[in-house]
């Protein structure tokens, strides 16, 4: 019932527009009553994004698991790439969906809703790994945000490209940039040399620009093309 609703409306969102299309047109397509939209779905928003519970509750069980691994941002972009399987699992609908969320701006608004909640359980998680007192909220914070930019921006390239390519390549490659910068063997960040001693190498400061409300994939981005201007 479930995807006989999802195909219904994307036909029609295809067919005449989302705005155009209402749930009773939906229904009536799918050959059921309204009550049985609202089962499944709260609102029209909904019928556009109906893998996005499931795939959040994987993400959060996985990372609520118990594991010996002593490097939380590994596990943080692992827990990621549950999303990119997800998108994966059906490239034309993904597809379909991206060039759907691009024409209506209440979509977008809808599922940067979704990508928050993404981040929030990474941050939440690292938050948890931290040997500070109450966690050290600024760097889970940063660090979940940037596996939020580098997966999003590799997915969205992805989609781009009609889903040509390999996404998973595409978002290793991502993920690697954020993992070098913040990943250690503690999770934690680290002043000076492995056994102890004062790191005498000089620090580069890199300072950027960017304008108010810029992704944050794009800040990511303008930070990696000043470290590579050496």
């Amino acid at each position: 019932m479930r995807d006989a609703l999802v195909g219904a409306a994307f036909q029609l969102f295809l067919e005449r527009g989302y705005e155009e299309t209402t749930v009773d047109d939906i229904v009536a397509l799918a050959g059921v009553g309204r009550r049985s939209f609202f089962r499944y779905f709260p609102s029209k928003e909904d019928v556009v994004f109906p893998d996005h519970e499931r795939c959040l509750a994987d993400m959060t069980a996985f990372l609520s698991e118990e594991t010996d691994t002593d490097d939380p941002v590994l596990r943080v972009c692992d827990a990621a790439r549950l999303v990119l399987r997800m998108y994966a699992e059906n490239p034309t609908f993904s597809v379909q969906r991206y060039r759907l969320t691009r024409k209506v701006p209440g979509l977008r608004t809808y599922e940067l809703s979704v990508v928050w909640r993404y981040e929030r359980a990474l941050a939440e998680y690292l938050r948890g790994r931290s040997a500070g007192p109450g966690g050290d909220t600024l760097r889970a914070d940063v660090v979940a945000a940037a596996v939020v930019a580098a997966h999003n921006n590799a997915l969205r390239s992805w989609l781009r490209s009609d889903g040509k390519g390999d996404a998973a390549e595409a978002v290793d490659h991502a993920l690697g940039y954020v993992h070098d910068t913040f990943g250690s063997s503690t999770g934690e960040p680290t002043d000076g040399n492995p056994d102890g001693t004062p790191d005498e190498t000089p620090e580069d400061v890199v300072v950027v620009v960017s304008r108010r409300g810029a992704p944050m994939w794009r800040v990511v981005q303008e930070i990696e093309s000043a470290f590579g201007r050496d």
